[in-house]
């Protein structure tokens, strides 16, 4: 994948877990800060499947970007996926500014404010991220080349920044060699890394860890950690 890469959270936590998991990856930048900061080409926001952008990062970027933002976010998910975006799938909208110049979402959940921490949602929902960026740059060549992504999932959904850092790995090193037409064949390959994902969405889009082939199983999350990220 030829696009720069950022990784940001305003949480020291998220952060530390980041540079040790992504040590052998100079190449993927690691910044303590706000989303709103980084001038690139695309922000990810992690949401929910309706994207209701009422709270976390996504709140943070609707009232940066204004709240049409929101409404064009929800249209593209009807045009595409009938009103919900399923876990897996993400959109990638113009924000008509020139940074960022779109805005990626993508559902970690599929209502707000679930606890994740026993899925692996977090790889999918990087995936579909990085997916959705292949496929922008499928239709408009070098149209994204920058993303910047926060911790995907490591504070509504309550998984731990070091199995959130794994899993965002294990995301960002199928998509290192790889380029998938849509995100059913991008689903399949994670599948092949991680196992079996849950369950695949019903209905089709129009659209269409550590460092090993096959990461190990995340340890049970610490569920009395206290997290403060976006």
């Amino acid at each position: 994948m030829d696009v720069a890469i950022t990784l940001v959270d305003i949480n020291p936590k998220m952060v530390k877990a980041w540079q040790e998991t992504f040590e052998e990856n100079p190449e993927v930048t690691i910044i303590q800060g706000s989303m709103l900061a980084q001038n690139v080409s695309a922000w990810v926001t992690p949401t929910n499947s309706k994207a209701s952008m009422d709270g976390g990062l996504d709140g943070v970027i609707k009232k940066h970007l204004g709240e049409s933002i929101e409404g064009r976010v929800q249209k593209e998910i009807a045009r595409l996926f009938g009103g919900v975006l399923p876990v897996g799938h993400s959109t990638c909208v113009p924000t008509g500014r020139p940074a960022p110049a779109y805005l990626i979402s993508t559902p970690t959940m599929h209502a707000s404010s679930e606890d994740i921490s026993d899925s692996l949602n977090v790889a999918l929902a990087c995936a579909a991220a990085l997916q959705a960026v292949t496929m922008q740059n499928s239709r408009e060549p070098g149209s994204i080349r920058s993303v910047a992504l926060p911790g995907l999932g490591a504070s509504t959904g309550k998984v731990p920044p070091e199995i959130c850092a794994d899993l965002m790995w294990t995301a960002y090193n199928l998509f290192r060699e790889n380029v998938f037409s849509d995100f059913a064949t991008m689903r399949s390959a994670l599948e092949e890394q991680l196992g079996e994902l849950g369950p695949a969405p019903t209905k089709a889009a129009k659209q269409g860890t550590k460092k090993t082939a096959a990461p190990k199983p995340p340890p049970a999350p610490k569920k009395d950690e206290d997290f403060s990220d976006f």
